[in-house]
């Protein structure tokens, strides 16, 4: 039998609870409605079943703890999509464990789960479809999504996936995963592939023991496990929250090091470390998200950068922003300039139709291209950074064309020439009136 990562050991929890089961049998099922009613574990600590989403007629179906304001949803299935009312999931008389969609099409899971006797939702979180021997022919620990329970393992070869905001379940650009030499990893991903970048981050073990815990890969990369007290504690008021008592890694705005991918926040981007350890992404002046509803997403430029080399001044179609103490230490410099100051620094990098960005310390300075990426506030660096940006509504129609400028300087040639002309006619013409 394949070696198996316990999570359990990982995080040093609290002893298994006890295995009691209330067995749901054959011909069960569940519609996806508001008034829709889960199928619960014995202790009503955790509930399978439809959860709703926000202000929509959708549905997840989830696994969640019951018992916990706010429903903390720690599995789900369908790889985060979402249902419509009247979907159906059905423990068939046949023994098919199945999820069909209003019309009656399968929509899941992806490989057939038949010969069942009975499922269970256990005491543990885990959700067992089981055979006449009781045998686990599918389980939801088996197929992990953002989120480990204590008990559950981790087989070598299996992952985590973040997902993709606070409020969509679809697969985000962050993995844990239990490689087969054993190492436990975090990194980032190309999405819409699987292409894993290079890990930010690789496992130790820790101890803790307390309450109810959850860990999960949250949305903007940072593994992290929570406590939750069962109940209140010598009297003290109940706090009706998760806490988070350990996360890894501590600084992943500094530990994403890959020179593919945009880094935490995405490409023209950059991040500033929290006080709780969180990356905070902001926009380069000039720029915005290409995503509103996904701060990951990377920025784009709010007005195209469009330049033209023969512009006789282009300070009168771009402008600088500066800041301080921004590296990208992932994005390659095309030129260095030395020994230069700040005005050149910044001069040089108007007039260059390369130029996204130009870094000035100590004399030198660095020019960079568009995408930028793995940008990070580094309050050890004390240089400055110039993002170049045209002007402010400053459209591509209104920058001067090569043809214009050529147009231009062709009319003042014929200019010139038609105004010498008419001189030497003028005073060849006053030569024989003498």
């Amino acid at each position: 039998m394949e070696k198996a990562f316990n999570l359990l050991l990982f995080f040093a929890l609290p002893a298994l609870v006890a295995a009691q089961t209330a067995n749901i049998s054959l011909g069960s099922s569940l519609v996806a409605s508001k008034d829709s009613s889960p199928w619960l574990s014995p202790s009503k600590e955790f509930a399978f079943g439809f959860h709703p989403l926000d202000d929509q007629n959708l549905f997840l179906l989830a696994i969640w703890f019951d018992k916990i304001p706010g429903k903390t949803i720690v599995w789900y299935a369908n790889k985060g999509k979402a249902t419509p009312a009247g979907s159906k999931l059905e423990l068939g008389v046949d023994g098919r464990f199945t999820l069909t969609d209003p019309q009656g099409k399968e929509i899941w899971p992806n490989s057939v789960v038949d010969k069942a006797a009975y499922a269970a939702m256990l005491n543990t979180g885990n959700f067992i479809v089981a055979d006449n021997n009781s045998n686990y022919i599918w389980e939801s620990f088996n197929n992990p999504t953002d989120t480990m329970l204590p008990t559950q393992t981790m087989e070598r070869g299996r992952l985590l996936s973040s997902r993709r905001t606070e409020n969509s379940y679809d697969k985000g650009r962050f993995q844990l995963r239990l490689l087969p030499d054993g190492n436990l990893v975090l990194n980032p991903i190309a999405l819409p592939t699987q292409k894993a970048y290079d890990a930010y981050y690789i496992s130790d073990t820790y101890d803790a023991a307390n309450d109810k815990f959850w860990a999960t890969l949250d949305v903007d990369g940072v593994f992290t496990q929570y406590v939750h007290p069962k109940s209140p504690t010598n009297g003290s008021s109940w706090v009706q929250s998760w806490t988070p008592v350990w996360f890894v890694p501590q600084d992943i705005c500094s530990d994403m090091k890959g020179d593919l991918g945009g880094g935490v926040c995405g490409f023209n981007s950059y991040c500033t470390l929290q006080s709780n350890g969180r990356p905070a992404c902001q926009c380069l002046p000039g720029f915005s998200l290409l995503d509103q509803d996904d701060k990951l997403s990377g920025c784009k430029q709010d007005y195209v950068q469009t330049c033209n080399p023969n512009a006789p001044n282009q300070e009168e179609f771009f402008e600088t922003k500066s800041l301080s103490n921004l590296v990208w230490l992932t994005s390659a410099n095309y030129e260095e300039l030395q020994p230069f100051n700040e005005e050149d620094c910044r001069d040089s990098c108007i007039s260059d139709c390369n130029c996204a960005v130009a870094i000035t310390y100590n004399g030198s300075c660095w020019k960079k291209k568009l995408p930028l990426s793995g940008g990070k506030v580094d309050i050890s660096t004390y240089g400055k950074v110039f993002i170049k940006i045209p002007k402010a509504n400053l459209t591509s129609s209104e920058l001067p064309s090569p043809k214009a400028i050529v147009e231009k300087d062709q009319a003042t040639a014929i200019l010139v020439i038609s105004i010498r002309a008419q001189y030497l006619l003028t005073c060849y013409s006053w030569q024989l009136l003498q």
